[in-house]
């Protein structure tokens, strides 16, 4: 089988990979623009980053998104690991089917949709909007993502661990506690990963459900870009670039580890 790339291949990657990253490329470049103008080269410069670390309504902006996100994330993340473990070994139960689609639909409903039902639901019931109720639709729609994670790790998990735990005495609680758990925490905590990206990365939800004090950053990101595109704007993008680029490297090389020390281990068990 031959495993060279061809000219046809090498061309693809090479336009794909530029249609993704040419943009972000383009857009750190121009954060360390001098100019107002953001198409207009006038020299290197950083002031942006420091403009940026002063803009109080951004930052403000920034830390009502990073508690929505860790909040929700977290309850979505247990929220959505029960309806997980409900879904693949409660069996068959009257509601399942019902069950099933109500935890399925949000995942193709339309942000609009969810954001209106939600801004509906809020104003029947007298909740003033805010953070809370912004948290509170984050984790509606996230934990139906945490939830498909978590099942398909548990169905592939081995019961018979369990089965064994519970013969030597541990109680239901302590199995999943000891044995469960540990296994299966791969998939929570990429769970968890996949409900803060959601949540970090929403507007049209959070538009529905915010309220006049509880601004989050990608909302302020649209209201300003609606105004015109700010050097500042660049530099925020930048710094979350950076972020992701970091946290995506920092992961990678953690997985490559304990790849290696698997992989150690397995050979020194086979010497013994």
């Amino acid at each position: 089988m031959n495993k060279r790339l061809s000219w046809f291949n090498v061309t693809s990657l090479s336009l794909g990979f530029a249609f993704l990253y040419l943009p972000m490329l383009i857009l750190i470049f121009y954060s360390f623009n001098a100019s107002k103008l953001v198409t207009v080269w006038a020299g290197f410069s950083t002031k942006w980053y420091v403009a940026l670390m002063h803009d109080q309504p951004f930052l403000d902006a920034a830390w009502v998104t990073l508690k929505v996100a860790v909040s929700s994330s977290t309850l979505a993340t247990v929220l959505g690991t029960m309806a997980a473990i409900t879904l693949v070994r409660a069996g068959r139960f009257p509601g399942r089917t019902l069950f099933s689609g109500m935890i399925y639909a949000p995942l193709v409903m339309p942000d609009v949709i969810t954001g209106l039902s939600l801004l509906l639901l809020f104003i029947a019931i007298g909740l003033d909007r805010g953070i809370f109720t912004i948290m509170l639709a984050h984790t509606t729609f996230s934990m139906c993502y945490v939830s498909v994670v978590v099942s398909s790790r548990l169905l592939t998990f081995d019961r018979s661990l369990e089965e064994a735990s519970m013969d030597l005495g541990a109680s239901s609680f302590t199995t999943f506690r000891l044995v469960t758990l540990p296994i299966i925490l791969p998939a929570v905590v990429s769970g968890w990963l996949l409900a803060f990206t959601l949540s970090l990365d929403d507007l049209v939800i959070a538009s529905f459900t915010t309220g006049p004090s509880s601004t989050t950053l990608p909302i302020k990101i649209f209201s300003a870009v609606r105004l015109g595109v700010s050097p500042e704007i660049n530099a925020l993008s930048t710094l979350m670039i950076t972020v992701v680029a970091v946290g995506v490297v920092g992961a990678s090389l953690v997985s490559k580890r304990a790849i290696l020390k698997q992989q150690r281990e397995e050979q020194e068990g086979e010497r013994v």
